[in-house]
């Protein structure tokens, strides 16, 4: 788990995994596309066709409470988005 951090699961990305065979994961910002590969295909067992990443920089915040106005920032992270080659599927829900 030093690459992948956890997985995303959402109703578009469930869309996605249903009719395109892709799956989004949020990685560890330092990972390249070939590392995060690698990771998938041995924590899965599947085979990875395509890697896309993208890097979402934080935003700043600000709320207003007892104290005053608090300021702050959300954190950074990347997201890596996999297209799985062939009739391979992932199920995020079979240890539960």
């Amino acid at each position: 788990m030093g690459i992948l951090i956890k997985p995303v699961v959402t109703e578009k990305m469930t869309v996605q995994g249903d009719k395109l065979n892709r799956y989004g994961f949020i990685v560890d910002r330092a990972a390249n596309k070939v590392e995060i590969k690698k990771a998938v295909e041995e924590m899965y067992g599947v085979s990875v066709s395509d890697v896309n990443t993208v890097n979402y920089h934080g935003k700043r915040k600000s709320r207003y409470s007892k104290a005053g106005m608090l300021t702050g920032r959300t954190n950074n992270y990347k997201k890596a988005f996999l297209t799985l080659a062939g009739d391979d599927k992932i199920d995020f829900y079979s240890n539960i």
